[in-house]
């Protein structure tokens, strides 16, 4: 009891502490939201994230120093994705809220400027000459660096219900942090046997494989779903030396604070979002299925997590196709191919691939659309919630998912 009390104490001080870096992160974004709208215009050098193309004109996605923002441009502008501007934009009526979450404001002049090289350039460099199709260059760069992807390619991957594989997140540091522990393995080996044989290996590797990611992690600039996966990792890894239980809410709870107290403005985050509420959905299973058969778990964990994020995905992306199912299958690959993918890309033979993955990207599909309604999606997620006390909620839970994917497919 004593023990339990002494960690209920250190939970609340930590929470507490994260709280109060949360406000002091928040007064400075504000500080700086100040600086923004103190004139009517302001000046900011920005890169190009994306662009959105429309009829008549052009949508950039842009990033500044401190925020992030919208603006559109004339079609004849030759500007490219990954471009650096000086330009000018309009911070009239733009509130805090707006600043935090993204904003869409004028672009009042705008001039090129070069492009201070970065290692991340010639990562796009070499993925670029792996491939000639436009389409599978960006495929690529979002799934090794996590750039943006335009609608085209956006909607492909809805509606085969891969958005979170394309997505840098867990999936993928998982995977990664498995690679870089394994090619490190051997030669760390070598040196452990005869410099440093009283060294506990593996925890070694870990920590080694931690600072290979942390690189990767400021390499994206701190993709919010990448910024959770790695700090769960740390406190796993921190959870496993004191001997506390890893696969806990509490885990992903204290990971959620971190996050937010460092970066207030990942509350706006879809992506940060769904990466939480995916690993919640995994406790949620390993709560209620781990004396499940081991080789039926492998199958069962992909399809049960497909259904179970259905009506969440659904009400913010409503296409709809009898392919999503695949999903299941390419959760089940995806590990193999990205790793595959890792390989060919740095030996240069990636292109002798392109023609199944373009097949792939250019396959027809009956798309329509269902929405999960508002009511729908509260009641579930109050299910979910209650899920973790309660068994009889988690059942409830499980025939809404049902309910919910059967009005989805069977029409």
């Amino acid at each position: 009891m004593i023990i339990k009390i002494k960690n209920y104490s250190k939970q609340i001080v930590s929470i507490i502490l994260l709280i109060l870096i949360f406000l002091i992160n928040l007064s400075i974004e504000y500080n700086k939201y100040l600086d923004f709208i103190d004139e009517e215009i302001y000046e900011t050098k920005v890169e190009v994230l994306n662009i959105y193309k429309k009829p008549t004109y052009n949508i950039l996605r842009l990033k500044a120093q401190n925020f992030d923002f919208f603006a559109n441009i004339d079609k004849s502008e030759d500007i490219k994705k990954f471009d650096v501007l000086n330009m000018t934009i309009a911070s009239l009526n733009i509130s805090f809220w707006d600043y935090l979450k993204g904003f869409y404001t004028k672009a009042i002049y705008f001039d090129k400027i070069e492009r201070t090289p970065k290692f991340i350039d010639k990562i796009i460099v070499k993925i670029n000459s792996n491939h000639e199709d436009e389409m599978i260059k960006e495929l690529f760069q979002t799934l090794f660096l996590g750039t943006s992807i335009s609608k085209e390619l956006r909607d492909i991957c809805t509606n085969y219900g891969i958005s979170h594989v394309v997505a840098l997140s867990g999936f993928h540091l998982a995977v990664l942090s498995f690679t870089i522990y394994w090619v490190l393995y051997f030669p760390y080996s070598f040196f452990h046997q005869r410099y440093f044989l009283y060294r506990n290996k593996k925890y070694d590797l870990i920590l080694i494989s931690l600072v290979f990611l942390f690189y990767y992690l400021i390499l994206t600039d701190i993709i919010p779903s990448l910024l959770r996966a790695f700090v769960m990792l740390v406190l796993t890894i921190y959870f496993l030396r004191s001997n506390i239980k890893i696969v806990s809410y509490t885990n992903l709870f204290f990971t959620f604070l971190i996050v937010i107290a460092l970066f207030p403005r990942f509350l706006f985050s879809l992506g940060f979002w769904f990466s939480i509420i995916a690993v919640f959905y995994i406790f949620l299973f390993i709560q209620y299925f781990k004396n499940l058969n081991k080789y039926f778990q492998i199958i069962f964990f992909d399809f049960w997590m497909f259904l179970v994020f259905n009506p969440i995905v659904h009400f913010y992306f409503p296409q709809t196709t009898y392919e999503q199912f695949l999903s299941i299958i390419i959760n089940i690959l995806f590990a193999i191919f990205y790793v595959f993918e890792i390989v060919v890309h740095i030996f240069g033979f990636a292109i002798y691939f392109d023609g199944f993955i373009k097949d792939f990207l250019s396959y027809k599909m009956n798309v329509f659309s269902v929405e999960t309604p508002f009511y729908f999606l509260l009641i579930y997620m109050i299910f979910s919630l209650a899920s973790v006390f309660n068994k009889k909620a988690f059942w409830i839970l499980n025939i809404l998912l049902i309910t919910f994917n059967l009005y989805v497919y069977v029409q």
